[in-house]
């Protein structure tokens, strides 16, 4: 097979099979990413993009196997890399509209499971193709490989060795590197060009005839137009006032500002994580509820309180409690630099709060402070994290807190339909704390939640005057008319072993849809899509 030598001693085979691993696990991780910003990054988004992308490359080896018995030339193989390279390479340039079409769809056909569904559907379109061609590369080269039965153990033992070496370096170097470097879109452009260059130099070593290269050469324009047009990670591509929009290890981020106000959010699709108004006034949210803890302290509010925020975001709470309680010690702690970052650069977080990057739940077991406040505002996207929603992370925040201490937790979903993930976290904390009291934050889908062992807090707070003359109080006067209810517990306990906070939170984000989405359903339905369109 002269005109094959590029593959005589099978290190170029060995290689290729080392790439393609490498390639497969890059492009599950970017499309981790590139589906985050719409569909969350839950387990649920995860196991939808680990289960299509199993399917994928099972129905691949199935293909490739029988087409290298049926027809062994290695041609086609590489072809099919350049093949699935393109594809790869055109994700940045038109994934983000296929997954906003995919939603514009079936936002007005499916009644429920609308994140699953639709999450399901994006994978399909976009990922199943690519990684099917690369699914048929093993048994491909396990044919070009094994020349006789004496040795065919070692030779496919190598070769997958190859491909699991591979898959190591293709989930670390996009986590590490790439995607945080220079974002998604890239990331899909780096791999994909390493899969292209894989096969020109094949085609190009092994001389194949002009019609084969004439392809190739196509391939490369390609190529290179995806990398014009997709280079850049704009998942909000209808914005076009964003004050910032980039990536980090953990999360999507953008921020919007006007001339009142500067906003957060780590989603495209769903909800505002942080809000700063610039005039040193109350953003109207729930970050001013909130300020309700320290009026519940036994010790008032004259004196120092020391203050623990978990989820410290873009630190508008910190920077609110600093604002009306100027002797508060307060300590902030955020999983992503990136967004601590962000809330010193446009969110004028002080720089007198103390910011530690960490995990929540490791500070607490790693620290024996105790604090007067501990607020709970982790989010994961658009989904507690389990671990900090259980019955063992309230006893540890509980562990936490002086005698009369108060924590109090963000909600940021609030539903009626029993059994949503609001009761479950109220019921687990109310297992833990003696005194737990709610509130809904008016024209928000927040609910406040203030827990403690001390059962005067509500009596506290009715001793203390919120109409001062004091520049601390005066603009607090409205917390003296919200309707904080106390809380009856019922018998929805999450503990670490059984925390299913991701299948809630899709629930509600399904219940929440359908009701932002129902009058444009009824036009829909009478008036069909030309009647929509006239109505947005």
């Amino acid at each position: 097979m002269n005109e094959k030598k590029i593959l005589k001693n099978k290190v170029y085979l060995y290689l290729t099979e080392f790439f393609a691993g490498m390639s497969v696990m890059a492009v599950e991780l970017g499309a981790s990413r590139l589906l985050a910003p719409y569909f969350s990054s839950s387990q649920i988004v995860w196991t939808i993009i680990i289960g299509t992308i199993m399917i994928a490359m099972a129905l691949g080896n199935v293909y490739g196997g029988r087409s290298a018995d049926k027809n062994p030339d290695p041609d086609k193989l590489y072809g099919r890399i350049i093949i699935a390279a393109i594809w790869i390479g055109l994700i940045p340039v038109a994934g983000k509209y296929i997954i906003i079409g995919i939603s514009g769809v079936l936002i007005f056909s499916v009644n429920s499971n609308f994140l699953i569904i639709a999450g399901f559907a994006a994978c399909m379109i976009i990922f199943v193709f690519p990684l099917f061609l690369l699914g048929t590369v093993t048994p491909s080269l396990v044919k070009f490989t094994v020349d006789n039965l004496d040795d065919n153990g070692r030779l496919v033992g190598n070769l997958n060795a190859f491909n699991t070496i591979g898959s190591i370096i293709g989930t670390f170097v996009p986590t590490f590197v790439t995607i945080p470097a220079v974002g998604t879109s890239i990331t899909f452009l780096v791999f994909a060009g390493i899969l292209l260059v894989l096969a020109i130099i094949y085609f190009a070593v092994n001389k194949t005839n002009p019609l084969k290269m004439k392809k190739v050469f196509g391939g490369i324009i390609i190529f290179i137009i995806s990398c014009i047009f997709g280079h850049k990670s704009n998942f909000a591509f209808w914005e076009d006032n964003l004050k910032y929009e980039g990536e980090s290890i953990y999360n999507y981020l953008q921020v919007y500002e006007n001339e009142k106000e500067v906003r957060l959010s780590t989603n495209v699709l769903f909800g505002v994580q942080s809000v700063f108004v610039k005039d040193e006034g109350l953003s109207g949210s729930y970050y001013d509820y909130a300020l309700l803890a320290p009026f519940m302290m036994e010790k008032g509010t004259k004196e120092k309180l020391d203050i623990l925020i978990l989820g410290n975001g873009s630190g508008t709470y910190a920077t609110q409690l600093k604002r009306y309680f100027k002797k508060a010690d307060i300590t902030g702690i955020e999983i992503d630099e990136k967004i601590t970052d962000l809330a010193e650069d446009y969110f004028y977080m002080p720089k007198s709060i103390d910011v530690l990057t960490y995990d929540g739940r490791a500070y607490l077991n790693a620290v024996k402070e105790r604090y007067d406040i501990i607020l709970v505002d982790a989010y994961q996207d658009i989904t507690v994290p389990f671990q900090m929603a259980s019955k063992e992370f309230f006893t540890l925040v509980k562990n936490h807190l002086n005698k009369d201490g108060v924590m109090l937790i963000n909600m940021n979903m609030r539903s009626d339909k029993p059994g949503n993930i609001n009761d479950y976290l109220s019921d687990t904390i109310s297992d833990v704390f003696g005194t737990v009291y709610t509130v809904d934050v008016e024209g928000y889908t927040n609910r406040e939640l203030f827990a403690s062992d001390n059962p005067d807090i509500i009596k506290n707070l009715e001793y203390k005057s919120l109409e001062e003359d004091s520049d601390e109080l005066k603009d607090l006067a409205f917390l003296n008319k919200i309707n904080l209810k106390k809380y009856e517990a019922g018998e929805y306990i999450m503990t670490d072993d059984k925390a299913p906070v991701e299948l809630l939170s899709m629930n509600l984000i399904d219940d929440l849809i359908k009701e932002e989405v129902s009058e444009y359903k009824k036009i829909y339905d009478k008036e069909g899509l030309k009647g929509l369109l006239n109505n947005l």
